[in-house]
């Protein structure tokens, strides 16, 4: 695995305990999204600045009106998927969020010219599975319309969030992250001023686990996802990017106390296998032409 598919991987890993973190704050979904990406964004940019870079992206007009949409798609999705969290909780509410990837693999051959190669359709379809056998237990629940329908909104601004990141190819790295994030707050800002203004009400306990989520799984979390996704083939990213739900289930798992059904482990055997076999697949390929 190359270093930026494994800066990919940590950033799943950390989007995969939002759901958890966020549990433990007392604010609606709105607002939890805009101290997120408020924190997040301040984060990286005084990292942005410590290590010395100059901001170049004026340079790049083209590129910066993609990032700049991709960054309102981020924060849209974002309202949606925590207003889902709190209508329908989190199993379902990822479900929804991660047709996502459907959406973004299914228009990367359109869109990017990527091929659809026969090893990446087997791992998307064992991943699809999996996720599927994960979350089955949700689906059969009754659940209300609306938050079924924040997911399904979510998961569409998520394939927005992702195609239009990939056309801002001129900035990229650490002011890309940092960029995405700050305009994913100003949106949310802007969401939040005509909702209920600047009018809070943050308890004591509600600040470590606030501040725990816009620093490390949003700040740190952007820095590592924005600045390998890049470098990886969008289709490769759809695939591996079922890895954030599962880790959500792992988590719960482990921090909850929650346990998996026979089918929930098959499912989340099936997720890594297919993302697995999707990537080695192509390196072995690749590496027998070489040879």
């Amino acid at each position: 695995m190359n270093k930026s598919l494994l800066k990919y991987l940590a950033a799943l890993l950390l989007f995969g305990s939002n759901g958890i973190v966020a549990g433990m704050i007392d604010l609606n979904s709105y607002e939890i999204v805009m101290f997120r990406t408020l924190i997040g964004s301040v984060f990286l940019v005084v990292f942005y600045l410590i290590i010395n870079h100059r901001f170049t992206f004026y340079k790049h007009l083209r590129s910066f009106l993609f990032l700049v949409l991709s960054g309102i798609s981020m924060g849209v999705s974002w309202l949606f998927l925590y207003e889902a969290y709190q209508q329908i909780g989190v199993s379902i509410a990822s479900l929804g969020y991660y047709c996502g990837p459907v959406i973004v693999m299914a228009l990367s051959p359109l869109i990017f010219k990527e091929r659809l190669t026969k090893q990446k359709l087997i791992g998307f379809i064992a991943v699809l599975a999996g996720i599927l056998f994960v979350n089955i237990n949700a689906v059969s629940e009754k659940r209300t319309g609306f938050g079924v329908l924040c997911a399904l909104l979510s998961a569409i601004m998520y394939s927005c969030m992702v195609l239009f990141n990939k056309k801002a190819e001129d900035i990229s790295g650490v002011e890309n992250s940092t960029l995405q994030l700050f305009i994913a707050f100003i949106s949310v800002l802007i969401f939040t001023l005509f909702k209920q203004g600047l009018s809070f009400h943050i308890q004591a306990q509600d600040i470590a686990p606030l501040v725990f989520l816009g620093l490390v799984n949003t700040g740190l979390g952007c820095y590592l996802y924005f600045s390998s996704i890049g470098n990886i083939k969008v289709q490769t990213v759809a695939i591996f990017g079922y890895l954030e739900p599962l880790s959500a289930i792992i988590f719960s798992v482990i921090f909850l106390k929650e346990k998996m059904s026979v089918l929930q482990t098959v499912g989340a055997i099936l997720i890594i296998a297919g993302a697995v076999f999707a990537e080695i697949k192509r390196k072995q390929t690749v590496n027998t032409v070489e040879e």
